[in-house]
């Protein structure tokens, strides 16, 4: 059962990153690779690893997300 679990989470990460690679909009690539890092958290905690599992949610799921769309932010009043 845990075998069968840790797959189909592999598969779920690969999924992700090929969803965030192939966006040409770059918000919903942020949003995408927010959902990338929640999915490797899932990966590092049925892999049994809860200190990882931690530090991917706190910087690939909030932190890089949250610097990217203030980053895309500034970018936009700049080009306007």
């Amino acid at each position: 059962m845990t075998e069968a679990f840790q797959v189909s989470i592999l598969v779920l990460v690969a999924a992700g990153a090929t969803a965030v690679v192939l966006t040409r909009n770059p918000t919903r690539q942020v949003v995408f690779l927010s959902i990338y890092g929640v999915l490797l958290s899932l990966l590092f905690m049925a892999f049994q690893a809860p200190d990882v599992t931690l530090s991917e949610l706190t910087v690939g799921a909030v932190i890089l997300p949250l610097l990217l769309l203030l980053a895309l932010a500034k970018v936009g009043r700049r080009e306007e």
